[in-house]
């Protein structure tokens, strides 16, 4: 078995093929595990390339945390609460109450101070009937389909004061697109999933260390201990299909003159059976050697998914490349002093989406640092570092009184361009399921068809997806 890819997709198909039995080789281009969540070092300190925060209901994600050991590096909210900064606005908060959802958002949206009285009823009624959506009917669901959530929204009274102020809060961190531009039905999903069926399931959920040490580190030794055999700084350049099985135990060969970082547990015996083995076998073409198996997982971006299986798989990769891309900036900033008392906050009339206190994460002794996430950032994309710079220390200081004050040590951008696929109308269709037209080739990544957008759950789910589909198929 070989699983190619080593983000949080890749890490779930290596262990559950592990588990199961078969003997699994995992290769990874970088010199790292976590894929687009990981951290870089800037001035002694590991940044997070992105604020990948997850909800109580992302239980995939949660299982796997707790397979790696790193439980205790998250933290997740008692209960859901979202302070809201404007300039020169009192500061608002969306938390939500102990009665049964939806009721027990009731409370947040009648105390919310930036929507009118008529807006909060026209809101609470768009949210119901949200709630009464049926996704699993075929006709709604190819309308909802078909449409952008804003559109949605606006035919139930929800105009543009009211979804910059409210519905992007959700739509921008969930879909990476405001909601003008993001599919309904990825929207109502994510509406429904984390809002509107069980009153905790919102709360939401913070890495409290770096992600190095919550995903790429642990997951280097959880699949260590699990006897999969990961390769580093190897590059998968082709997959193909070279003919019958060779031997009852998939078998990996390391490349001649590899100079990756390589790990090696234990041998795990298993037969063709056990390990979900077909009649063909597959190899793994990389830059000095290939890798031959009975299946292989591709749990790779949409954008290099098409190119490496073409010749295997034809036209069938060709709807992947019209999913797209979005993407993330965000702004790290280290003051001279605190500037903030918030953990976390949302921005409304502001450039600052969300802003994250990162001071303790990075084990700063002194200072504070603020790290500015900004999803479907197109835009900001564009601008140059030093543009960036200025932009949002401004509008820090706009939001933060102290921060006018306060001497910024350090001021750093990260961008990922291509930071998930673009969940507009029509994107479902082109979202393929774990299984392929090749036996024991399957797909995994938050691309695939998981029906939850690009984030940390949907890649969970989609490589538990692809195991199954191996193991079984």
């Amino acid at each position: 078995m070989v699983v190619i890819g080593g983000g949080v997709a890749g890490i779930v198909a290596a262990l559950d093929c592990a588990q199961a039995g078969a003997e699994v080789t995992l290769l990874e281009v970088r010199r790292r595990l976590g894929g687009a969540a990981y951290s870089f070092e800037r001035d002694g300190m590991w940044l997070d390339n992105g604020q990948h925060v997850f909800l109580r209901c992302c239980e995939a994600y949660i299982a796997l945390l707790e397979r790696l050991g790193s439980g205790g590096r998250v933290r997740i909210q008692g209960r859901l609460e979202i302070p809201v900064v404007s300039p020169g606005v009192k500061r608002g908060v969306l938390r939500r109450g102990g009665l049964p959802a939806p009721l027990h958002l009731a409370g947040a949206l009648a105390r919310y101070p930036h929507l009118t009285v008529g807006e909060k009823v026209r809101a609470a009624r768009a949210a119901l009937a949200l709630a009464r959506l049926d996704q699993a009917d075929a006709v709604e669901r190819e309308r909802m389909e078909g449409t952008t959530l804003g559109e949605w929204l606006k035919e139930h009274g929800q105009r543009g004061h009211a979804l910059a102020v409210l519905w992007d809060l959700i739509a921008l961190p969930t879909m990476n697109l405001p909601a003008a531009q993001g599919s309904l039905a990825l929207g109502a999903f994510v509406l429904r999933k984390g809002l509107l069926e069980h009153n905790d399931a919102g709360d939401i959920g913070f890495h409290v260390r770096p992600l190095r040490e919550t995903i790429g580190e642990p997951a280097l030794m959880a699949l260590t201990r699990a006897g999969v055999r990961v390769m580093l700084g190897v590059r998968a350049q082709a997959v193909e299909a070279v003919g019958p099985q060779a031997g009852s135990a998939t078998q990996a060969v390391r490349p001649q003159g590899e100079k990756a970082v390589e790990t090696v547990g234990s041998q795990i015996e298993s037969s063709g059976e056990e390990s979900g083995a077909v009649a063909a076998r597959l190899r793994v073409s990389t830059g000095d050697g290939a890798v031959e198996a009975d299946a292989v997982v591709c749990a790779v971006p949409h954008q290099r998914a098409a190119p490496l299986l073409e010749p295997l798989l034809g036209g069938e990769v060709e709807p992947w490349r019209g999913l797209g891309e979005s993407a993330i900036v965000n702004v790290h900033v280290v003051y001279d002093r605190r500037v903030c008392e918030l953990d976390f906050a949302a921005g409304v009339g502001t450039c600052v989406q969300y802003v994250f206190d990162r001071t303790d994460a990075v084990g700063l002794s002194e200072g504070q640092y603020l790290a500015v996430s900004l999803s479907g950032a197109g835009q900001e994309m564009g601008m140059t570092g030093e543009a960036l710079r200025e932009h949002y220390l401004s509008a820090l200081r706009e939001l933060f009184p102290r921060a006018r004050d306060a001497v910024p040590r350090a001021v750093h951008v990260s961008r990922e361009h291509a930071a998930t696929f673009r969940a507009t109308p029509g994107s479902g269709a082109l979202r393929p399921g774990a299984r392929t037209s090749i036996p024991g080739l399957a797909l995994a990544g938050a691309w695939t068809d998981t029906g939850w957008p690009a984030t940390l759950e949907g890649a969970a789910l989609s490589g538990h997806a692809a195991a199954r589909e191996v193991l079984t198929g």
